[in-house]
């Protein structure tokens, strides 16, 4: 079973048994199906079912020689309504298995944005298709969560708001001109950072850390698309999964001044969402590619 699978609704399904009879059904009832023949004569095949509104279960695999589909994997998704980044983004093969990552040099949050992407047989198609390019024009993520908590937000003025939007596009300049080997850039970043090191050790000793750090975004974990995030709640909408009449949270969410969607079951979260407040957690990120034609 997929660990994320109970993000969507599916959290009662341990046995390889229900697994099987699951999978069966969403084959039997897509909403979308995209196929690409690859050199070598192979068709592959991704299936997609929501089963609620912009989320479901996908099954990758292969047409054997009696057009019969062969499941190789499945994934749980959800799909995201907004442009998240339209970053240099590029796409890379997983070593076990045909899946796909892709990954951004996203400044805003200070490490290389990597995630799980979607519409991999989209990207297939265009490989092998010298009619159309593979180049990518902005992404749309989302994420999935199984452990998460909401936290009271850190009250800030309308200034305060107005400083740190431009001290946070300043940061994200010095951080670009550092990565081209500009050493003025790279002097500011480490002057900036000695800084508030100094700061943050002098704030901790009689405030909460969580009223210090406003919002985070972090790698968690081994898997390099699963990430620890701590972000402001901007929308929050309660939706049900049609074929297990269990509940989920939609979340969209900025972090670092990064917008994502992100799906959690309602047993799985600690607290009230509410636009305004934070949410914390653990989440697998996952992505929808635009290309540019």
């Amino acid at each position: 079973m997929h660990k994320f699978l109970r993000a969507v609704g599916f959290g009662e399904y341990r046995k390889k048994k229900d697994m099987e009879e699951l999978l069966a059904r969403v084959q039997s009832n897509p909403d979308e199906i995209q196929v690409v023949q690859v050199p070598g004569g192979e068709t592959r095949q991704q299936i997609y079912t929501e089963t609620g509104r912009g989320f479901g279960i996908s099954v990758y695999g292969d047409l054997n020689e009696k057009d019969e589909f062969e499941r190789e994997y499945c994934f749980p998704f959800l799909r995201s309504n907004c442009i998240s980044t339209q970053a240099p983004c590029q796409v890379q093969r997983h070593a076990e298995k045909e899946s796909y990552a892709g990954i951004c040099e996203e400044y805003r949050i200070g490490v290389s944005l990597i995630f799980y992407l979607q519409n991999g047989v989209e990207y297939i198609k265009r490989y092998y298709d010298p009619c159309h390019s593979t180049r990518i024009s902005s992404v749309m993520l989302s994420a999935l969560s199984v452990s998460g908590k909401i936290l009271l937000p850190v009250r800030k003025t309308q200034q305060q708001k107005e400083r740190l939007k431009v001290a946070t596009a300043n940061r994200t300049n010095l951080l670009e001109a550092a990565r081209r080997g500009d050493s003025d850039a790279m002097e500011s970043l480490a002057m900036e950072d000695m800084d508030l090191y100094t700061s943050i050790s002098d704030r901790v000793r009689q405030e909460d850390i969580y009223s210090i750090v406003d919002s985070c975004f972090m790698p968690y974990g081994v898997e390099c698309d699963q990430y620890s995030v701590l972000g402001e709640i901007l929308e929050v909408e309660k939706v049900r999964n049609q074929w297990t009449n269990e509940e989920i949270y939609v979340l969209m969410i900025e972090c670092s001044d990064l917008m994502l969607q992100a799906a959690i079951n309602v047993k799985d979260l600690l607290g009230e969402p509410q636009v305004g407040r934070r949410f914390k957690g653990q989440i697998w990120v996952q992505g929808q590619v635009n290309f540019e034609d």
